[in-house]
Parts: structure tokens; C-alpha cells; sequence
């Protein structure tokens, strides 16, 4: 029984394997179905259509190996189109299994003229496909980020690259407080990169360029106090800003710094020369300085000179009588005489304004400028007196005589003038 059972199911199976292959969701002999109305519903598809391949082209036995060959293919539990509820469900079946248009087991692949195209069953129309796995819309948007991708990282390295270079050369126009010049060549990554770099490197190099001024004017100030000679320290070399800032502090030093020797020099000759220390000139200096203590030796010989002029020139005017001083160097008792003289001298004017005023018939008194020479003031009047004195007895007797003569003609002139009137 069971043996006629088994006989009759494979001769049924035999009639009927057409229709089998016909039915929706599986391809009949010549590769192709009607499309099912759920599948219409859902817009997979249409109406009559080939899949895995098949073609209406297929004679008998073509559609025979068809069938045999696609029946062959399938595998209990592959899925169809039909069996997705919405093309978006297809898409996540698709790519959850990794298919693509080399590897698609169940050959979902095929719907309607466009087979092995990579688009499992129909996309709706305007259906983004670079959703779906192994596309060539989705290989294209892979190429074109990761081409994106690669120029926005070439755009970063031209960004940084420019960015390097434009500081320095900021950096180093800066430092000599050149025209700025921010053209650069190369892609736009680049020449922006070049000129944010070039703006900071500017400003950092003008602001270290006034740092280092600062110090030129330091060092220079501090070399040209020490020495004559001009050394510009290597860090200012081969920038003539700060070549010039150093050279200008130094010379500046140097001139203070004779300003201040010449000043001690000027000194300590004067000091020897009120000292009257000779030959304790400076050795192994500056003609400058040399003549600086030359002419404050000097001035403190002139004054100590005058002291002792002066010295001289009192004792005249105070004594008359010339009395040589105990001095220790003869130069002195030298200047000393000349004053002396001096004051004789001035003691005989003296002198003869005391008789000047004896003769005019004066009081004696000393005329404030006179007091210093008082005793010539003093013998002057007392000569004068003694002349002012003669003068007036020989006057007196003068007078006598003129007066007795006149009154003899006093007389002679009244008796003429009396004769007259009588005749």
C-alpha cells in the first residue's frame, strides 16, 4: 500500500511540476512569474516578469534545464520578493546578509530587464540607492567620501604646511620690522594657512624685536662704560635694527662715561694744583682725560696763587713794610712778594687820597673802601695836613700885605675924586 501511495505521489509530481513552478514566489520553467497582488500592493512589482536569470527566449528543453537549474538553486527557507511587506525591509534583508551583485544566494537580485545590477528585486522609482549594499550608488558615495575625506586631510597637511611656513616668514619679517607681504603660492588650504600663520609669526617677531631692543640698549650701555672698543654680541649680529640700537647705546655710554671722567679727572688736577702737587699727571689715559686734569690743575694753581697774592697784597696794605713769610715752597713766597707789590701799589693811591683830603681842609676819616689801607690813608693826610697847614700860613701873610695896599689905594683913589670935585 504504501508502495502504490509513493508510485502515484512522484507520477503527480511529474504532471504537475509546471504548475508548481509557476506559482508565485518561485519561477516556472522559462525563469519567470506573475507578480503576485500583494506584491503589486507593495509595489515590487507589476505583472508577468523574469527573475534568476530566465528569459521568454527559452525553447522546451532550455526551460526543462531552467527549471531543473533553478529548482537545483533554491533552497528550502530562501526568501522572495514577494515574502517583504516593503522595499525597505528588502534593503535591510539585503544588507543584513552582506549580499551584493557577486554574492546573492537567493537571487533576490534579477527583478524585471535589470539582472546582476547589485538592486535586489525592483526599486521604487527616486528610491535611494545608496542605501543598498553593494550598489554602484553606493560604491560611487563611498569613493566620493572617501575622496572627500582625503581632500579635506590633504586641505589640513597644505593648512599646516602653510601655516608652518608663513610664521617663520612672518616671524622673520617681523623681526627687521619689514613690509608686511602675505602672498603666498599653492592651494587655498595653503595660502590661508600661510597667512594666519604669517600675521601671529609678525607679531611675535615685532614684539621679540622690542624685547631684544630693550636688551641692546642694556648690554650696549653696559660695554660702552667698560671700553672704547665696539663688540656687537652675536645675538644683534646680522640685524641692523638691533646692530644699530646696540651701537647707538654704546656710543651713548661712551659719551657719559667721558662726561664723568672728564669730571674726575678735572678734579683730581685741581686738587693737585691747590695742592701744588706737580708731575702726578695721569698715565696711559685719554688725551680727553689728560687735558681735563691738565686744566683743573691749573684752575687750583691760579686760585691757590691768588691766596697768596692776596696774602701778600693785605700784609702791603696792612704793614707798609715788606717782611718775608715762612712758606713752604718758594713759589709761594713768590706769589706772596707779587701781592705784596701789588698792594704798595695800590697803598700809594691810598696814600695820596688821605692827602687829598688833608689839603681840602677835611676832617679825617677813612673812607670804607680805604680801611684795609688805612695806614697809608692815615700817612697821606698827615702829610697833607702838615702841607694844607703851610698853605694856609703862607695865605695869611699874603692877605696881610694885599690888605694894606689896598687901603693905600682906597685912599689915593678918594683924594683924586676929591680934587676933581673941587676944580
Amino acid at each position: 500500500m504504501r508502495k502504490v501511495i509513493g508510485v502515484i505521489t512522484l507520477l503527480l509530481c511529474f504532471v504537475f511540476g509546471s504548475v508548481v513552478q509557476a506559482h508565485p514566489g518561485r519561477t516556472d520553467s522559462s525563469g519567470g512569474h506573475n507578480c503576485s497582488d500583494a506584491s503589486k500592493a507593495k509595489g515590487l512589482c507589476t505583472g508577468y516578469h523574469y527573475h534568476n536569470g530566465g528569459g521568454s527566449s527559452s525553447s522546451g528543453s532550455s526551460s526543462s534545464d531552467t527549471s531543473t537549474s533553478s529548482s537545483s538553486s533554491y533552497q528550502p527557507g530562501d526568501k522572495d520578493c514577494s515574502d517583504f511587506s516593503s522595499y525597505d525591509e528588502v534593503v535591510t534583508y539585503w544588507n543584513a546578509k552582506g549580499y551584493t551583485k557577486d554574492n546573492d544566494p537567493e537571487r533576490l537580485d534579477g527583478w524585471g530587464n535589470a539582472v546582476d545590477d547589485g538592486i535586489p528585486c525592483e526599486a521604487p522609482s527616486g528610491y535611494d540607492k545608496t542605501k543598498i549594499n553593494g550598489s554602484a550608488e553606493q560604491v560611487a558615495q563611498i569613493a566620493a567620501q572617501k575622496a572627500a575625506i582625503e581632500a579635506a586631510q590633504a586641505a589640513e597637511r597644505d593648512k599646516a604646511q602653510g601655516d608652518k611656513e608663513g610664521y617663520s616668514a612672518g616671524h622673520q619679517a617681523g623681526y627687521i620690522a619689514a613690509t608686511k607681504n602675505i602672498n603666498a603660492n599653492g592651494s587655498d588650504a595653503y595660502k590661508q594657512g600661510y597667512q594666519a600663520g604669517y600675521e601671529r609669526g609678525y607679531a611675535e617677531g615685532t614684539t621679540k624685536l622690542a624685547s631684544d631692543k630693550e636688551s641692546a640698549v642694556v648690554v650696549g650701555n653696559e660695554q660702552g662704560m667698560k671700553q672704547d672698543n665696539l663688540d656687537i654680541p652675536a645675538p644683534y649680529k646680522g640685524n641692523a635694527i638691533l646692530e644699530t640700537t646696540f651701537t647707538e647705546a654704546f656710543n651713548k655710554a661712551i659719551v657719559e662715561r667721558d662726561k664723568l671722567k672728564v669730571k674726575e679727572f678735572t678734579e683730581l688736577g685741581y686738587n693737585d694744583g691747590k695742592n701744588y702737587i706737580e708731575n702726578n699727571n695721569p698715565k696711559d689715559v685719554k688725551e680727553l682725560y689728560t687735558k681735563a686734569y691738565q686744566e683743573g690743575f691749573n684752575k687750583g694753581v691760579e686760585e691757590l696763587q691768588e691766596t697768596y697774592v692776596q696774602q701778600g697784597y693785605e700784609a702791603a696794605l696792612a704793614l707798609a713794610v715788606y717782611k718775608e713769610p715762612e712758606l713752604p715752597n718758594p713759589k709761594f713766597v713768590e706769589w706772596y712778594k707779587e701781592g705784596f707789590d701789588k698792594g704798595l701799589t695800590e697803598g700809594k693811591k691810598i696814600k695820596e687820597a688821605g692827602r687829598k683830603l688833608a689839603l681840602e681842609g677835611k676832617v679825617y676819616k677813612v673812607p670804607a673802601k680805604y680801611v684795609k689801607g688805612k695806614v697809608f690813608f692815615k700817612a697821606g693826610y698827615d702829610e697833607g695836613k702838615v702841607e694844607y697847614e703851610k698853605n694856609v700860613e703862607q695865605g695869611g701873610k699874603i692877605l696881610k700885605g694885599m690888605g694894606l695896599f689896598g687901603l693905600l689905594c682906597w685912599f689915593g683913589r678918594r683924594f683924586y675924586v676929591a680934587r676933581k670935585m673941587i676944580k
